[in-house]
């Protein structure tokens, strides 16, 4: 890949992450590729004047931080198309993002020069919150794309926190969730926040999601996976005594009324995702994160048996 404008987004309230933007931009400028760097607490209107008001669009945006500060990144930067590489600066699991080492032994620019990565395109969602009873031309409130998850749960003012969702799946109404709340995920997100919640760990190249109650009152309701073909609607039950809080990729959106719907479908447009071919793999990343056993007899090599 040839490089000539690199867009670095470091997160906002880390100052490691500050100064390892400032190694990159250092490490860049050594081979005279041109970049621009800016803070993780950006808007996207920031983001238009900015850069991308500017004659040239950004190659990659090289992201770093961890999880959290990518996907926002990811879903700030939707609209332009741009692959990402994430590098794992001061977060915790780090399940999109590459080693901090590619960065500081200064190898990931001849990596990227020398095309020893892959793109990963992770498929996202999107959540579409509708008016009940209108046309379908003016009934849509607002529109929102995660790459890991929407999840609705009861607004933190209520006293009452359990919720009662109804759920339709391709125009079938499936099942009624009473318990704390609902996760929508992707494949990528069903490591994050549905995975506390017990739902299955899904490999990120199934195109699938992830349906997955929160704490629910009946033992019946269990997680279900889904082609991320299907289109699927939400709806706050009337008799249920609280109201539901849309939230995305851990960030607040709006309230759910009872008037309102959400429909959830797959998004338009995938994330790109820069992965090394030298990074550890995916099961490997499994095996660290979640500190699983691994091969055993590599561990147990000293062992002696009579």
């Amino acid at each position: 890949m040839k490089l000539s404008l690199v867009l670095i987004v470091y997160r906002s309230d880390s100052s490691i992450a500050l100064e390892a933007s400032k190694f990159c931009e250092e490490v860049l400028k050594t081979k005279n590729v041109k970049s621009k760097r800016i803070a993780s607490d950006f808007h996207k209107d920031e983001i238009d004047k900015y850069l991308f008001n500017s004659e040239f669009q950004p190659d990659i945006g090289i992201v770093l931080g961890g999880d959290g500060t990518f996907l926002k990144c990811a879903n700030a930067l939707t609209d332009y198309d741009i692959p990402l590489l994430s590098i794992n600066i001061g977060g915790n699991l780090g399940f999109l993002t590459q080693e901090k080492d590619f960065l500081f032994d200064k190898s990931f620019i001849e990596i990227l020069e020398n095309e020893e990565y892959t793109i990963d395109f992770r498929n996202r969602l999107n959540c579409k919150v509708c008016l009940n009873g209108t046309s379908p031309k003016k009934k849509i409130l607002k529109s929102y794309d995660a790459l890991n998850d929407f999840y609705f749960k009861s607004v933190e003012e209520d006293i009452y926190p359990t919720n009662q969702i109804q759920i339709e799946i391709d125009n079938e109404k499936v099942n009624e969730y009473k318990g704390d709340g609902l996760i929508i995920a992707t494949s990528t997100g069903s490591t994050a926040y549905s995975m506390a919640a017990g739902g299955p760990i899904v490999h990120p190249n199934i195109d699938a999601m992830v349906i997955n109650p929160i704490c629910p009152m009946s033992l019946a309701s269990r997680p279900i996976v889904i082609p991320n073909t299907s289109r699927v609607i939400i709806k706050p039950v009337k008799k249920s005594k609280g109201a539901l809080k849309l939230w995305r990729d851990g960030a607040k959106c709006m309230t759910i009324k009872e008037t309102f719907h959400c429909e959830i479908k797959k998004g338009k447009s995938p994330c790109k995702i820069i992965k090394f071919k030298k990074s550890t793999t995916y099961y490997n990343t499994l095996i660290k994160k979640l500190d699983w056993k691994g091969d055993l007899s590599l561990k147990n090599q000293k062992t002696k048996w009579p």
